[in-house]
């Protein structure tokens, strides 16, 4: 069985000299759009009490610069700021200004081909073929394109592509995963995958570099320059984000490998829903548990699941996985089972308890119990 999906492809660009003068005009434009319209929102409600409903064309005339540059991805810039006002009054924080630097990228659309792709070129709008370097064969539509710089210096497109995925064989199988530090997870059959620590890996190498980003930019500041004219801050500062793009990569790519053995070799995947924005405010763990990424791994699950014809069941966060017996579901307190202690016997049933591999089975159980309930449901709606 297939169907059809919108997948992500991330392509390195080689562009020249020319192109990278217009990408920066392109990153700047967008920025600057953002900027503006977002300051005379505010301006406007301040004085009327009501909302501004300004678009980009409108300041054309004033800058006529912003003809430069593809006008869809200005149009894009007026849909995210639409955007993100309607999640603020959904609760989410308030539009924020944007900084040069801070995030470089501009959206641009598909319309008629003008995003399009050969075997070694990405074409864009008003820019033409960029030399690109292609980590997977693409095939399907291209819907949009990202553009952007990371703050190491490198060009990427993000291309949004609507293409068609078939389901992975059936295998009978079932897991139950418990997320950890020590070991990243532990499943239910057993099998632990250690925690690779990416940051604290390569933590030595990242104070180094910051030390002496550190020291040159108190140079700068002695000799009253701006850090934008030292060019010894600026290549230090590309050193330190190479050492986050390192880690960055390699956790993606540790996550990316692992979620789709999962759920290629699983036919349904019990996990925990982690308060992980409430856990990261542990001083104690929280560079520990943002290291891990289990947000971006839950998330990588979920949608590889729904693609591949898999079953993804999260269980309840407040769900007593660790302090409950597999065995006979003998509730223990929390000052009976404190989190030093990593292994204990029922006092119920006398089982022999792991603590993680114990609270993986209970998540297994508790999801296909979770799972069970969900079809008899579909089926009651249906009749």
């Amino acid at each position: 069985m297939t169907k059809q999906i919108h997948k992500a492809y991330r392509v390195r660009l080689y562009p020249n000299d020319e192109q990278q003068i217009f990408l920066a005009k392109s990153f700047g434009c967008t920025r600057f759009i953002w900027n503006k319209m977002l300051a005379d929102k505010i301006s406007h409600y301040q004085e009327t009490n009501t909302e501004l409903k300004n678009t980009p064309a409108q300041y054309k005339k004033e800058f006529e610069w912003l003809k430069e540059v593809d006008s869809l991805a200005l149009a894009n810039v007026q849909q995210n700021l639409r955007a993100a006002y309607s999640k603020f009054f959904k609760g989410a924080g308030f539009p924020k200004f944007k900084k040069k630097g801070q995030r470089d990228s501009y959206i641009t659309n598909n319309q008629k081909g003008t995003v399009a792709i050969t075997d070694s070129t990405v074409k864009l709008p008003k820019i033409g073929h960029i030399s690109a370097k292609f980590p997977d064969k693409i095939n399907g539509l291209i819907k949009s394109a990202t553009v952007s710089k990371s703050p190491s210096g490198k060009y990427y497109v993000s291309l949004l592509v609507e293409t068609i995925v078939s389901e992975l064989p059936k295998t009978g199988l079932r897991i139950g995963i418990d997320l950890g530090l020590t070991d990243f997870i532990v499943l239910s059959d057993g099998c632990r995958v250690a925690n690779p620590k990416f940051l604290s890996r390569l933590q030595g190498k990242l104070t180094r570099e910051q030390k002496i980003l550190a020291r040159r930019r108190e140079v700068a500041q002695a000799q009253q320059r701006k850090l934008s004219d030292s060019r010894n801050y600026q290549k230090q500062k590309v050193k330190v984000a190479k050492v986050y793009e390192k880690i960055t990569n390699s956790r993606k790519d540790f996550l990316h490998k692992l979620s789709y053995k999962i759920i290629k070799n699983h036919d349904v995947i019990a996990i925990e829903d982690l308060n992980v924005k409430g856990m990261v405010k542990n001083k104690k763990l929280s560079k520990a548990i943002s290291d891990s990424s289990w947000s971006t791994f839950t998330t990588m699950l979920a949608y590889k699941a729904e693609w591949y014809g898999k079953t993804l069941v999260k269980i309840d966060r407040w769900y007593p996985s660790s302090k409950t017996c597999s065995g006979c579901g003998h509730l223990l307190t929390k000052a009976e089972l404190p989190l030093s202690v990593r292994s204990w016997d029922c006092p119920s049933c006398l089982q022999k308890n792991n603590r993680d591999i114990n609270a993986s089975i209970n998540i297994l159980n508790q999801g296909l119990m979770l799972a069970e309930q969900s079809k008899t449901v579909g089926a009651a709606g249906l009749a």
